[in-house]
């Protein structure tokens, strides 16, 4: 019987709460209250499936560099390294993301298959695109390579 996503956090939480690791436990922690949260929003509550967890998971990433960017701004060094170090832990629950030649890859096949020219054409490449990256590349990282690609 293979676990899901959320089993293996839960999982980890135990064996960092074990572990007396503080960053590890508290990070998973505040995932699995996210999980736990987007299982219960909307009218009936339902379980999660992995990939939805890893969207969960991905959003939380997001937000912990956002915040590190934010900190470090803002001079405050040490929040910035734990927001980073957050981030990467959690990282490591996802899958791995896209370099950039695979990314290109990827918008310009749907370029060449929506037939799509110039920036207006945006919104239809991104429907193409987003389906085959979800979870392996960054919506603004994607955004701006079909940007780029519309350009010239």
């Amino acid at each position: 019987m293979t676990t899901t996503l959320k089993q293996r956090l839960k999982d980890d939480l135990t064996t960092a709460i074990k572990g007396r690791d503080e960053l590890r436990s508290a990070t998973l922690r505040l995932t699995l209250t996210a999980i736990t949260k987007e299982e219960v929003a909307g009218k009936q509550a339902r379980e999660l499936s992995d990939a939805e967890v890893v969207k969960v998971i991905a959003r939380e990433e997001k937000k912990r560099r956002e915040a590190a960017e934010a900190f470090e701004q803002g001079g405050r060094k040490e929040s910035a390294e734990r927001e980073l170090a957050e981030g990467e832990l959690l990282q490591a629950y996802l899958p791995k993301q896209l370099d950039d030649a695979e990314l290109s890859g990827i918008v310009a096949q749907a370029i060449k298959e929506s037939g799509a020219e110039g920036p207006k054409a945006m919104g239809a490449v991104m429907k193409i695109v987003n389906p085959k990256v979800a979870g392996l590349a960054d919506g603004g990282r994607v955004a701006a390579e079909v940007r780029k690609q519309l350009a010239g």
